[in-house]
């Protein structure tokens, strides 16, 4: 087991990995930039690094300082949380480079699942489900408009290097074709560096359904369920859920056994989660992302297994707690993601917090890094906490929710509190009859 980890990150995650190390007995160090030299995790972290000023490439994503401090602390592991360089195989080759420990996958998987192309062709050769498209970056129109009829409107235009919807364009029509590829790819150029783009079939009423992975990095992999990520804004999720509403008992494991496959064929090490689009009882892999997921904690509700521990205890190569037969899944969790924003218009809220209160009771998890008096740096993230709750089933675990929401005090700033307190109330939303759409339609319609 590791002496001491390094937290490379920051708010509520780092905070998270802290609470994790200190369980496991593990010293830890946090690095910081001089707008965050009041957070909580500093003030909790054995030991505390500022490496630069408030941007974050001057800091959480500069990775000469982050080494150094490893240099300077001792430390013989580094957690990347997620976001910053939780994905950057680069930084996880440096690592290993100077015989630090990354927490997380090899810098070869990284890269492939990385490359949205090369992730996709990755997922095909494992036995995972894909959408129907292009088999590489399309390069002008010709090629595109014969893709696209062939496989049939309406199609999505993705980038290559792409994340968060940007490099994301809808064609409806090979009429709307032309401009949907060149907005695509400059978007993407803009955002990524790369202005590759590519083509897959637009389901156009899915869910978005991920499943939780694990492996050994020897041939080993489980999974640990799927989570229900639909509820989305302008493609960032809002609202997450564990088991899904929308699939059953052979649906889920069929998919979990597929993806708990392709991890041990891949050899892959750690955490892992495979998203797929899911429409018409068919699920359509569209990323992998290779790192702990913000929504990580609604699966540890239903399983009862720490996540974050099993991180730390596969890179240190003690392999993997359980077998797959030994995870069992017990009721159901909602996590609400609590942003320091306008509930309406989404307008980023920093400030100082001048009264916080979280609710408590019997399956009631509040994660986050703020506190009465914290001043919320204008330069991050706004998400300023998760309220994950679990109950028996999905009704108990809505009443819950409920009454933790009401519970729930944040004054000081504008939060997206009152969002969810509407969510809780509205129909769909309670019989879980809901698509990737459905959120933004709801936003529209009360505007």
């Amino acid at each position: 087991m590791f002496q001491k980890i390094l937290i490379a990150n920051r708010g509520e995650i780092a905070l998270r990995v802290l609470r994790a190390c200190k369980e496991l007995g593990i010293q830890t160090v946090v690095v910081h930039s001089t707008a965050d030299a009041d957070a909580m995790h500093v003030r909790l972290a054995d030991e505390s690094v500022c490496i630069g000023p408030p941007p974050s490439r001057d800091s959480y994503l500069n990775i000469h300082q982050i080494v150094a401090a490893c240099e300077i602390t001792g430390a013989d592991a580094v957690h990347p949380g997620y976001g910053f360089l939780s994905e950057n195989a680069k930084f996880a080759d440096i690592l290993a480079a100077h015989n630090i420990t990354f927490i997380g996958p090899s810098g070869d998987h990284i890269r492939i699942m990385g490359d949205k192309i090369e992730a996709k062709r990755t997922a095909k050769r494992l036995g995972i489900p894909v959408v129907p498209g292009s088999d590489g970056a399309v390069t002008d129109q010709k090629e595109a408009r014969r893709i696209a009829a062939e496989i049939g409107y309406p199609v999505i235009i993705k980038a290559s290097a792409g994340g968060g919807g940007r490099g994301m364009k809808v064609a409806l029509t090979e009429a709307d074709l032309e401009i949907a590829l060149q907005t695509a790819s400059t978007e993407a150029g803009a955002a990524f560096g790369d202005d590759a783009v590519y083509i897959e079939k637009y389901l156009e009423k899915p869910r978005h359904i991920e499943v939780q992975v694990f492996g050994d990095g020897f041939g080993r992999g489980v999974h640990f369920g799927e989570r229900d990520c639909s509820l989305q804004r302008r493609h960032q999720k809002v609202w997450e859920e564990a088991p899904s509403p929308a699939l059953n008992a052979e649906e889920r494991a069929r998919i979990g056994g597929i993806c708990a496959k392709a991890i041990a064929d891949l050899s892959y090490s750690g955490a892992g989660t495979i998203e797929f689009l899911y429409e018409n009882g068919e699920f359509y892999f569209i990323e992998m992302n290779t790192r702990l997921q913000v929504e990580h904690p609604v699966t540890e509700a239903i399983t009862g297994i720490d996540l974050v521990h099993e991180q730390i205890r596969v890179a240190s190569g003690g392999g993997l707690s359980v077998k797959q037969e030994d995870i069992k899944f017990n009721g159901h969790a909602i996590e609400c993601r609590i942003n320091a924003e306008d509930p309406r218009t989404f307008t980023p809220s920093p400030g100082t917090i001048t009264h916080f209160h979280t609710p408590g009771g019997l399956g009631i998890r509040v994660d986050s890094g703020v506190y009465s008096g914290y001043k919320i740096p204008p330069y991050y993230d706004s998400l300023i906490g998760k309220l994950i709750v679990h109950g028996r089933n999905r009704v108990e675990c809505m009443m819950r929710l409920r009454r933790a929401l009401d519970e729930f005090v944040v004054d000081g700033i504008k939060t997206t509190l009152p969002l969810f307190r509407d969510l809780v109330g509205n129909a769909d939303i309670a019989n879980g009859d809901y698509d990737i759409h459905w959120l933004e339609k709801y936003l529209a319609k009360e505007d």
